[in-house]
């Protein structure tokens, strides 16, 4: 088991995810059902799959969460390309959030690549 709070991946995605809830703030009432709830939950997905890998016992199932959190990362990434193109977020906005998801998806794919394999016992 991971202590995940101390990782950096972590409190990347949880201020990622801190920003999308401020960002949809403003989104229009009628998204609210739809486009935020579920930018929202795509990516809140994300540290909440670390989390719950690290909470797991085997590197095996570690990286299994960390291929989920970076599918909600992707469907994060389109979301706010969405947004952007219904212009619910202006461009100043879809390039910090853009940016930072980007980033994310490369710190996830690091960290997968550098998981030693389970031991075999």
């Amino acid at each position: 088991m991971r202590e995940y709070h101390s990782l950096e991946i972590w409190k990347r995605s949880h201020q990622f995810t801190l920003d999308v809830y401020g960002l949809t703030r403003s989104f229009p009432k009628e998204e609210l059902f739809v486009l935020t709830s579920q930018l929202r939950r795509s990516a809140s997905s994300v540290p909440t799959n670390i989390a719950e890998g690290c909470g797991r016992k085997s590197n095996t199932e570690l990286s299994r969460f960390l291929q989920i959190a970076l599918g909600s990362a992707a469907e994060s990434e389109y979301q706010i390309l969405l947004a952007k193109d219904l212009q619910y977020i202006n461009d100043a906005s879809f390039k910090k959030m853009n940016s930072e998801i980007t980033e994310i998806k490369k710190m996830i794919n690091a960290f997968i690549q550098h998981l030693p394999p389970d031991s075999k016992t």
